[in-house]
């Protein structure tokens, strides 16, 4: 295991044969807690039947449902190894529902006609249907948690859920208005603001919610969404990471969007800051140079940087920083499997 504050070269930022631990937790620990996931979003999918198309039933087919598994085992966490409640189980549906009106919405405002290597809502049937699609899942998704509500204090965590959803269209906008021509200084504060929001805010509900809705203490859903907030933090820079450094055929989306679309995340805020205003990066991003036809150099440019392993290095301090929430909760496999998860984030490329 790499050490915490170092990086890896960028070569052992591929996907390798280590065992995942997402899947692991779903077969091994939650097989009972999967199948009824499976079961509740057959149920809640139902009333769309006649609206959705392939494009739509691949989002929920696809992915490895790592939000509601967080859910599933904070709730264990506290629990213990009976069976949950029903309402945690609807809560973790209602969870992805939301998701993907998340990644519908992203892939309008993107552009993308790509997800998940398969033709995004949006390629498939327009931005116009894609929108109201979109708008569909999230409507759904917070009846599902409305649903989930049997007790005075389980009101809060509708409140949550649409305080939730405005911060991630709040960080939607941010990455829209970004000026490059900012200094590093505030570039690197908007871009820690925007991912807790566009990120870090649905990993942390995840977790959160996972907890309130078996009654734990308020403590402890304080404690645990902490622990989801970095998790997603270090999800998201890590996506940054991948964004340069995986081809189509791994990630599902062509090799360096965020640069063909002047996105500054992390390594590249530390990219321009090292390379300086004069390089071809900065005139790119800046808008004094022109798009080339091949982005291949400046992608090379900035993985040639230090800023690059300095961007891992920050994503393995929000995992590292992630475990310490955890200490407080009893030793049980629940959480043996959400310090897997953290460390996995930041492992699961190399």
């Amino acid at each position: 295991m790499t050490a915490a504050g170092e990086a890896p070269p960028v070569t052992a930022l591929r996907p390798g044969p280590r065992t995942d631990p997402v899947a692991e937790a779903w077969r091994t620990l939650l097989p009972a807690d999967l199948d009824r996931y499976h079961a509740l979003l057959d149920e809640a999918l139902a009333p769309q039947r006649d609206y959705l198309t392939d494009a739509e039933r691949a989002l929920y087919q696809g992915g490895k449902k790592l939000r509601p598994l967080l859910l599933a085992l904070s709730a264990h966490l506290v629990h213990g190894p009976g069976e949950l409640p029903d309402k945690v189980a609807r809560g973790a549906v209602s969870l992805e529902m939301l998701h993907v009106a998340t990644l519908i919405h992203d892939d309008v405002v993107d552009e993308s006609a790509v997800r998940r290597g398969v033709p995004s809502v949006n390629s498939a049937r327009g931005p116009g249907q894609a929108i109201i699609v979109g708008d569909m899942q999230f409507v759904q998704a917070v009846r599902g948690f409305v649903e989930c509500i049997d007790t005075e204090r389980d009101l809060g965590l509708v409140k949550s859920v649409l305080d939730v959803a405005y911060r991630i269209c709040c960080g939607e906008l941010d990455e829209l208005r970004v000026d490059p021509s900012w200094s590093t200084e505030v570039l690197l504060e908007r871009y820690w603001r925007t991912i807790d929001r566009k990120t870090a805010v649905l990993f942390a509900l995840a977790c959160e919610s996972g907890v309130a809705l078996v009654d734990g203490r308020t403590r402890d859903v304080r404690r645990i969404g902490y622990y989801g907030r970095r998790v997603g933090r270090a999800f998201q820079v890590m996506d940054d990471l991948f964004d340069l450094t995986q081809d189509e055929s791994a990630s599902g989306k062509p090799r360096g969007v965020d640069l063909a679309r002047r996105r500054l995340s992390l390594p590249i805020v530390y990219a321009m800051e090292e390379l300086g205003d004069g390089h071809r990066l900065s005139r790119f991003l800046r808008g004094g140079a022109p798009a080339p036809d091949d982005l291949t150099p400046l992608v090379d440019d900035v993985r040639a940087t230090a800023g690059f392993a300095r961007a891992y290095a920050d994503a393995r301090t929000q995992a590292l920083d992630a475990l310490e929430y955890l200490r407080p909760f009893p030793r049980n496999p629940y959480r043996d499997a959400l310090e897997r998860i953290a460390l996995h984030v930041v492992d699961r490329g190399r």
